[in-house]
């Protein structure tokens, strides 16, 4: 009559569950370093570095003045340092990016902006690679 459910992935578990969001909001400061296991979206300002194994989106009024880490990006706003995405990143045509970025693939919207260097494909491996539970690292 009553059916157990023991399915050991729930959206709790999931990283890029949508319920697993982290949100800076516009107007807040952060300095110093972020790490999160799942999704993570800055409006605000963040003087440091950024990790997760999940996705990054950098809205419209987001500020990050530091390194990046991540599984895929998504970016609006603006990024002074270097990017590391293990699988997409996407530059919106807000975006403007002044460092270097490391990725598997690139997809740019007319009108982004990005000075520095880009590495893409399979080569990235020597700089930043994703394990099989999706942890980004850093090499």
């Amino acid at each position: 009559m009553f059916k157990s459910n023991n399915n050991t992935t729930t959206k709790q578990g999931n990283t890029n569950s949508p319920e697993r969001l982290n949100r800076i909001v516009e107007g807040t400061n952060i300095t110093g370093e972020i790490n999160s296991e799942s999704n993570i979206r800055i409006d605000g300002q963040v003087k440091g570095t950024v990790t997760t194994k999940g996705r990054v989106v950098i809205g419209v009024t987001g500020i990050i003045e530091g390194d990046i880490y991540c599984l895929d990006a998504d970016v609006e706003g603006l990024i002074t340092g270097t990017i590391k995405v293990g699988n997409l990143l996407t530059l919106k045509n807000t975006a403007k990016i002044d460092g270097d970025i490391t990725t598997k693939r690139l997809n740019i919207e007319s009108g982004a902006e990005f000075n520095g260097t880009c590495t893409m494909g399979d080569s990235n491996k020597s700089t930043a690679s994703v394990s099989a539970e999706g942890v980004l690292e850093a090499h």
